[in-house]
């Protein structure tokens, strides 16, 4: 359709548009999508097969939609992807505030308008990606904010009593008529504002200041809501949720590979930095493991979550970490040591609700424990599983390397140490190499001394070493002669 010669009704007439209300626009063009094999929520990760189907048949069904879940899963993007859906440009009443359809107009204005001027009416278009409205519910949100109030300035310019409908001043949602528009963590609105939103959902009418006007809006709802929101702050009322068609749970990645796919898509990396600062797949699997350990943490409150925010900030402040030792060395590259971890801890103590336990310990510690249980975590998987127990007979993988600190006084991994130093202080450990040549002789030159660091951290989660945090670096000491240092 080539807009730019399509001015007036008459013209729309003649080429004979067929209007249609926004939840059809949306069902028809999911429709085109799901048939031609096209994904229609692109960038989401990990909702293929659970979220993104019964959001389509939401859809399909033309429902209003609630999609409830902690903070942190996508729900606000999923929302703004369904843009992508509306077609491109639809026609409206020139001056309309409420973007009247042509063929069915809704407010006195436009209704007057075509009745004066028929097929000479004035039309313009609106393209889709000014088809959204978003609200964040607050508790000082009121009904003229999201529904309108009676406008005294209107009433006197037009010498108006306020008796007549035109002295109205619409709100956001009749201004969003043919649009989507979401109102975000629904419970927070208080419970009389949400009793407004009834007869919207449901007939089509509004109330302002005893005027009942019949405005048959057009609209796709969607709303967000917390279930922590449902005890903590507030709740959604009764009769609003039974006139929401569809309400989808949303989740957390279930594996690392998806988290990381998230993470990877949604950090915002200068390039100088991504290019300079190299990335072991581990480092970034730990990084990942972190967020999984702290769902299941007994520091941290469950009920509100822990955000894929937190992995995508912790990833950008490991980066950084990196970066700024390189700066200091004058390096042109770096690679990720498993020290630099201490540098996402900040990311981390923001986004965690912490219990009573949590409090008592401090978020700064909790956050060093949860680094700590996703590095025992992964070491399993990638040397001989470590028994409390050890047969005489039986020596573990690991005795080289304990009897190596077992002779030495102490070994120290500074944190601004240029990259040839931290490798000659690991290259120092010469059961090191043996260790990794014998489990992982497949691994990437790059990534060798952070497999290298990786086994002193793990041998000292299962209490094989010891380790000291300095005042610039780590220390790390045979278990026992550190206990007798210290007694």
């Amino acid at each position: 359709m080539d807009i730019n010669n399509i001015n007036t009704l008459g013209e729309l007439k003649a080429y004979g548009y067929q209007s249609k209300s926004i939840k059809d626009e949306l069902r028809n063009n999911l429709r085109a999508k799901i048939k031609s094999g096209q994904p229609a929520f692109e960038g989401v990760h990990g909702y293929e097969n659970t979220v993104i189907p019964e959001l389509e048949r939401a859809i399909l069904s033309r429902h209003n939609i609630n999609l409830l879940g902690l903070r942190g899963q996508a729900k606000t993007r999923l929302a703004r992807l369904m843009l992508h859906l509306l077609d491109e440009y639809i026609p409206f009443v020139t001056g309309s505030e409420v973007n009247d359809d042509p063929f069915q107009p809704i407010s006195r204005f436009a209704k007057d308008l075509i009745a004066k001027n028929g097929d000479a009416t004035p039309i313009s278009w609106l393209h889709r990606n000014d088809r959204f409205f978003e609200k964040l519910a607050t508790p000082d949100v009121t009904v003229a904010d999201l529904i309108g109030d009676i406008d005294p300035i209107k009433a006197a310019n037009l010498k108006l009593s306020y008796a007549d409908d035109r002295v109205i001043h619409f709100g956001m949602i009749p201004r969003a008529n043919r649009c989507i528009f979401v109102i975000n963590e629904l419970p927070d609105l208080q419970a009389r504002i949400q009793v407004a939103l009834f007869n919207i959902l449901q007939e089509g009418d509004i109330q302002i200041r005893g005027f009942k006007l019949r405005l048959v809006l057009d609209m796709q709802f969607v709303f967000t809501a917390n279930p922590e929101d449902y005890t903590n702050r507030g709740s959604i009322v009764t009769p609003l949720k039974d006139r929401i068609g569809s309400q989808i749970l949303t989740h957390y990645p279930d594996t690392i590979a998806i988290a990381r796919s998230i993470t990877e898509q949604e950090s915002k990396l200068d390039l100088r930095q991504s290019e300079a600062v190299h990335v072991p797949s581990l480092a970034k699997d730990l990084l990942e493991q972190i967020s999984f350990e702290a769902r299941e943490s007994e520091y941290i409150d469950n009920k509100s979550g822990v955000s894929a925010r937190m992995s995508i900030t912790a990833f950008e402040n490991l980066l950084s970490t990196a970066e700024r030792r390189a700066l200091q060395s004058s390096a042109e590259n770096t690679t990720v040591r498993l020290s630099d971890f201490m540098g996402i801890i900040p990311a981390i103590t923001g986004k965690v609700e912490l219990v009573y336990e949590g409090e008592q310990e401090g978020a700064a510690i909790v956050a060093q424990y949860l680094i700590a249980d996703a590095i025992k975590t992964f070491f399993p998987g990638y040397f001989p599983k470590i028994e409390k127990l050890e047969r005489a007979d039986d020596p573990s993988a690991f005795k080289a390397i304990v009897e190596w600190f077992f002779t030495e006084n102490s070994f120290e991994l500074l944190d601004d140490a240029s990259d040839a130093e931290y490798q000659k202080q690991l290259d120092a450990i010469e059961p090191l190499e043996k260790l990794i040549q014998k489990y992982q002789p497949d691994l990437p030159k790059e990534d060798r001394y952070f497999m290298k660091e990786f086994v002193l951290w793990g041998l000292v989660e299962y209490n094989k070493l010891s380790k000291d945090r300095l005042a610039a670096g780590f220390e790390f000491k045979d278990l026992y002669g550190n206990y007798i240092s210290k007694l």
